[in-house]
């Protein structure tokens, strides 16, 4: 993804050896908690329908480089994910040796998925080539370096949190507040502030689990304490809503962003649309937080709101037609093990991709090589803006 500042690369298969990347930019002296990082690695993995994956994988992470005794070194930080699923795909997953006898190919391509646009731009006719690589399970290593990227975002008083709006057809209020969201965060349901709406939400699941169906919804992401100024409105690809944008629709699934409630207010009056500033003995502030916590691509200091809409997952146990691609023949798409609903799971992704995102742009706005300066160059912002 384009950063500014950090710069981020994954790699590994689905079901391949491990899951790995490397997170460059994250100044020195930042003291870590590993409990922390493993604590968001294990909310991606629970929220009613996931699949069988999850009783299998640990996700525990190790760092091999960037950190010493806890702390951060300023040099690229190294992280590897191990998949235990992988014993038992190891001859259809080696990286070395002849094609074994069951390679676990598949040829007839997933409506919705990348199957067929990923092998047509490869020219792969197994999409075994295409789907380890675009799997959900790349996420773990974002997920793990969001978990990093929140605990300096945290150093400096932002936090995140995330919360699930709808599954399918069943929805709860929108516009819950910061502290009913951080009150569902360890929710290993659905993490709906609505616990009424929530099992509603938990027997359309069901529902569709009997229909071997899959189901969407929406999820917001929040920041919450962030500081004004931060992202830019003097080039396109510096507006910071257009980044958080970009990362948000990387999340495997996810078709659909809104910053703020930015359909209801596309239909609203001017006068209706918009946030009215006030100012009081010290500061500047709104009663409103219409716009989302972004105007001109520039955060207002208000919580930061991103809604997300999460389709189906594209792997249905009753599979749709496809068509093999070598006979042309009509054939039921292949069937890989996956969940029935990851939306609260596609939430922890979205908020470890907001962090990375406004870890990015605070490093922009006070590049610093350790936390001290950091931290020195943020105090005197905060006494500036006192002081406009």
């Amino acid at each position: 993804m384009t950063l500014q500042k950090l710069r981020l690369l994954t790699a590994g298969e689905s079901h391949g050896p491990a899951q790995s990347g490397i997170l460059e930019g994250i100044p020195a002296h930042l003291q870590l908690s590993l409990d922390e990082i493993q604590r968001q690695m294990k909310r991606r993995q629970v929220g009613f329908g996931r699949g069988g994956r999850m009783k299998i994988e640990t996700d525990e992470v190790e760092i091999t480089a960037g950190v010493r005794f806890g702390k951060t070194l300023g040099s690229p930080i190294h992280v590897v994910v191990k998949n235990r699923d992988f014993q038992n795909w190891r001859d259809a997953m080696s990286v070395w040796g002849e094609t074994p006898a069951n390679p676990k190919s598949a040829f007839a391509p997933r409506p919705g998925h990348a199957d067929l646009p990923g092998g047509q731009k490869y020219d792969e006719h197994d999409f075994r080539n295409i789907l380890e690589r675009a799997s959900a399970r790349e996420t773990v290593v974002r997920t793990a370096f969001g978990a990093i990227c929140k605990q300096l975002l945290s150093s400096v008083g932002i936090e995140i949190g995330s919360h699930v709006i709808s599954i399918g057809s069943i929805s709860s209020k929108p516009d819950a507040s910061w502290e009913q969201i951080m009150q569902v965060q360890n929710n290993e349901v659905l993490r709906c502030v609505d616990t009424s709406v929530e099992k509603q939400m938990v027997e359309q699941i069901e529902e569709a689990k009997r229909r071997k169906e899959t189901l969407g919804g929406i999820f917001e992401v929040v920041a919450h304490n962030v500081l004004p100024g931060l992202g830019s409105h003097v080039h396109w690809d510096r507006k910071l809503d257009g980044r958080i944008a970009q990362a948000i629709l990387s999340v495997p699934a996810v078709k659909g962003v809104t910053i703020g409630d930015a359909f209801h207010i596309a239909q609203s009056w001017g006068s209706e649309a918009h946030d009215e500033i006030y100012y009081n003995e010290s500061s500047f502030y709104r009663k409103t937080n219409r716009s989302g916590g972004t105007e001109g691509g520039i955060t207002t200091g208000q919580d930061l709101r991103i809604r997300a809409a999460m389709k189906p997952l594209s792997t249905l146990m009753k599979p749709l037609q496809s068509v093999d691609v070598r006979t042309k023949e009509v054939k039921e798409a292949i069937v890989e093990r996956s969940d029935v609903c990851s939306v609260p799971a596609a939430g922890v992704v979205g908020e470890a991709m907001l962090a990375i995102v406004l870890a990015d742009a605070l490093l922009e706005k006070f590049p610093a090589d350790t936390m001290n300066d950091l931290l020195s160059a943020i105090e005197f912002y905060k006494k500036r803006l006192l002081e406009y």
